[in-house]
């Protein structure tokens, strides 16, 4: 029998496991009032949020950038100015500008334009707003070195006076009336044109500049969509659109200015060496002429003869190219002079004065953009920073390479202007006869020649800086100028509703599995397969009355009814006339043993048996309480006094006719030997030939060992789980006697349901209904057959 009982367990096991999904559906399903509630609150908070929430817009701005690699147009259509003493910094790539337009220092450069780190705000439908155009405005005149994030609140009252307040401070003052506020110095507020309402508070957050330039950072997004152009897309999400713009379009303005700051400093160096130049050579000029004239004077000169103008015309050609020659040696020595002396050694390099030479014009952009970037990084970073320690590195690389260059320059130009000297002595020594006073004026003019060349060649370039500064324009232009969408791109209400919706399902969801994952004791039916291979073979609803005579007194009850389940279920266990012992027993107290013996005998007899309770909890009794039975003479009286007869221990019950109780009798010392008692065989053995049913009350199994002493009179087992009393952990005990055959036919019988959903068969017992019973009857005719 025991075989076949776990074969039918086995096979409702696998019935139950195609359900799975079902059950679970079910389990959610009688929670659905937390569903409803859940939903409703979250739409709520879901609604309340996009009413509330300042709605944030998207401003876009594009810009085109001259990309020589992408096709760029602005650096062509200003090439010629541009190309004017080679004043073009390095090359620009979109990926260059890109990187330069998320620097931190060019947002600081608008924060402190724009005074961002000062907001306005006025509160509005139960939440602040920000105004963007303020009736007043805050002047920090002395703040402190690190200003902490405050909150003002300004009031304007009458006669023109302002309360002004914060968590610790409260102050009355006037217009443009100076005050300290902890946490920002000293600051003084001025209306605006805009104007105040009285009584109404206004609200002033003041950051610090750099915790303000993280906020916009984090708002402002740069990139290029299509890397086969030059364009760069600016966005930045902001609460007020009209402002959003302001920002970006101030942003765009730091962005060309520091670009054209940037071309502007190589102009204004090359400007500045060719001045200082320029006053040098003209000294040196008007010392020729000097020279020249007093020459003349004092050697009478007037005019030349016939030989010294030959001279002259002969050697013209020659005095003119070494005119030339001995300007570029000047210029180059001057040059080099420049890129030695170490008071200049982070000074842009004056370009156009430079000779066309591709190496040498690559080496001074890169030089000159080395030195730009430096001056802009030590804006936020210091010299010690390993970001500029590898640009001074690259920088002084690239001064050993122009200085390289600019010395094998002019060795050329020496050795042309060595070569058109002695072609000039050849050229001198031909003619003959040219008196000495001649040839040696004719050297002073050759040398005033020369000034005068490297002066005009200085005033030429001088010019030419001049025009390409002005000539100058940004690497990009505004294409597409900051404008904000029209819809708002945050709270999206769609989205938000639709989240409200998702978390009103996912929240009750996540409750009731987390309230099964915590859940320690027995609550459903699949709990009790899960853990163990015992059989259910009852199940009895939650009793809402006290009455503990369920079926005596109800007996059209659901309850009624499942003990009438019950009693069907056990008649496929107790199949011959001599099978008549139940023993009922638990893992501990208190999970409705003498409830279910108690019914359990009534439902029997109403069957027209004769039932005997016996009252074998020797410990701590409490059938006989329950049926108002006096408990002076029972079954301890029976062990000890072997003259009793049957008749002095067993009393009928009013309940029933055919109902008869043994109660436990007084408390013996030693409850566990009483039991073991040899008279209890033979009390046993006269019972059953007596009564139909004996059913045995007997102490919880999980604490004591009196149940197993007593399983070797049961014919069948019945072991009571209470839902949500029941610890999961207990259930091994009756597992590890059913697979080791300690207690024949045991079975689980699940008591106090309260869960509509616990399990199939709810109210009539898991076999109860007809379809069960059926079922039930199909299994035993299948598995006795095989």
């Amino acid at each position: 029998m025991s075989n076949l009982s776990e074969r039918i367990m086995t096979h409702d096991v696998e019935e139950d496991e195609s359900i799975n999904l079902k059950e679970i559906f079910n389990k959610l399903l009688d929670k659905w009032a937390w569903f409803v509630c859940s939903i409703l609150l979250c739409l709520i908070i879901a609604f309340i949020y996009t009413r509330y929430t300042p709605p944030v817009y998207q401003i876009n701005a594009k810009l085109l950038v001259n990309d020589d690699d992408k096709g760029g147009s602005l650096g062509k259509q200003a090439g010629a100015l541009m190309d004017l003493g080679g004043l073009m910094g390095a090359k620009n790539s979109v990926d260059n500008e890109v990187e330069i337009l998320k620097t931190r220092f060019l947002m600081e450069q608008v924060v402190r334009k724009m005074q961002l780190n000062i907001t306005y705000s006025r509160k509005t439908d139960f939440v602040s707003r920000e105004l963007y155009n303020a009736p007043f405005k805050i002047n920090i005149l002395k703040g402190i070195d690190t200003i902490k994030a405050t909150k003002l609140d300004v009031v304007k009252l009458a006669s023109n006076r302002l309360r002004i307040s914060t968590r610790d401070f409260e102050k009355t003052i006037k217009w443009n009336e100076e005050f300290a506020v902890n946490g920002i110095g000293i600051i003084s507020i001025e209306p605006t044109p805009f104007g105040m309402e009285e009584n109404k508070e206004y609200f002033t957050l003041i950051n610090s500049i750099d915790e303000r330039v993280a906020a916009l950072m984090n708002q402002l997004s740069v990139g290029v969509s299509n890397k086969q152009v030059s364009i760069i897309d600016l966005g930045l999400s902001y609460a007020l659109p009209q402002k959003g713009e302001d920002i970006l379009n101030t942003l765009i303005k730091q962005y060309t200015d520091a670009n054209l700051s940037d071309k502007n400093a190589i102009a204004d160096s090359t400007y500045k060496f060719i001045k200082e130049r320029l006053n040098v050579i003209a000294t040196e000029l008007g010392d020729v002429e000097n020279q020249e004239e007093d020459f003349k004077q004092q050697n009478r000169l007037a005019d030349m003869s016939e030989q010294g103008k030959l001279l002259v015309q002969n050697t013209g050609e020659f005095s003119g190219e070494l005119a030339k020659a001995e300007t570029q040696v000047t210029i180059l020595t001057d040059l080099e002079n420049y890129i030695k002396d170490e008071t200049k050694n982070k000074r842009v390099f004056p370009s156009s004065l430079l000779p066309s030479d591709m190496v040498f014009s690559g080496l001074m952009n890169q030089y000159n953009a080395l030195l730009i970037e430096r001056d802009r990084q030590l804006l936020s970073v210091t010299e010690e920073s390993p970001f500029i320690q590898n640009i001074d590195a690259q920088i002084l690389g690239l001064r050993k390479g122009i200085l390289a260059n600019i010395q094998s320059t002019k060795n050329s130009y020496v050795q042309t202007r060595n070569k058109l000297r002695n072609q000039l002595s050849k050229a001198e020594g031909q003619i003959s006869g040219v008196p000495r006073v001649e040839k040696n004026y004719l050297k002073l003019a050759r040398n005033k020649g020369i000034k005068q060349e490297l002066y005009i060649f200085l005033m030429q370039k001088a010019e030419e800086t001049a025009i390409s500064k002005t000539s100058n324009i940004s690497v990009a232009k505004t294409i597409d100028p900051p404008k904000s969408q029209v819809i708002p791109i945050s709270p999206k209400k769609k989205i938000v509703y639709l989240a409200g919706l998702i978390a009103g399902f996912i929240f009750p969801i996540g409750l009731i599995f987390a309230q099964g994952l915590f859940n320690t004791t027995i609550s459903t039916k699949e709990d009790i397969l899960s853990l163990t291979r015992v059989p259910v073979i009852g199940e009895i609803s939650h009793n809402t009355s006290a009455d503990n005579l369920i079926v005596a007194n109800h007996s059209r009850s659901a309850i009624s009814e499942q003990f009438r389940a019950l009693r069907t279920n056990l008649s496929f266990y107790l199949k011959s006339k001599n099978e008549k012992v139940i023993l009922l027993t638990s893992s501990m107290s208190g999970e409705g043993k003498s409830f279910t013996a108690i019914n359990l005998g009534n439902i029997l007899a109403l069957a027209g048996k004769k039932v005997l309770l016996m009252e074998l909890d020797l410990r701590k009794p409490g059938l006989s309480a329950k049926l108002d039975v006096r408990n002076d003479i029972g079954f301890s009286n029976y062990t000890i006094s072997p003259g009793l007869t049957l008749d002095d221990i067993i009393k009928p019950l009013s309940i029933n006719k055919n109902m008869f109780i043994i109660s436990s009798g007084p408390l013996p010392p030693n409850p566990a030997e009483t039991l073991m008692s040899e008279h209890t065989a033979v009390l046993i053995a006269k019972l059953k030939e007596e009564f139909d049913y004996i059913i045995m009350d007997a102490p919880p199994i999980g604490i004591i060992t009196d149940a197993q002493l007593l399983a070797n009179y049961a014919d069948v087992t019945l072991y009571l789980v209470r839902q949500k009393v029941t610890q999961k952990q207990q259930l091994s005990i009756v597992d590890h006697l059913y697979r080791t055959g300690k207690m024949k036919n045991i079975g689980i019988v699940v008591n106090d349901i309260l869960s509509k959903y616990y399990g199939y068969g709810y109210g009539y017992g898991t076999y109860g209904n007809v379809e069960e019973q059926s079922r039930l009857k199909k299994l035993l005719s299948k598995f006795k057959s095989s």
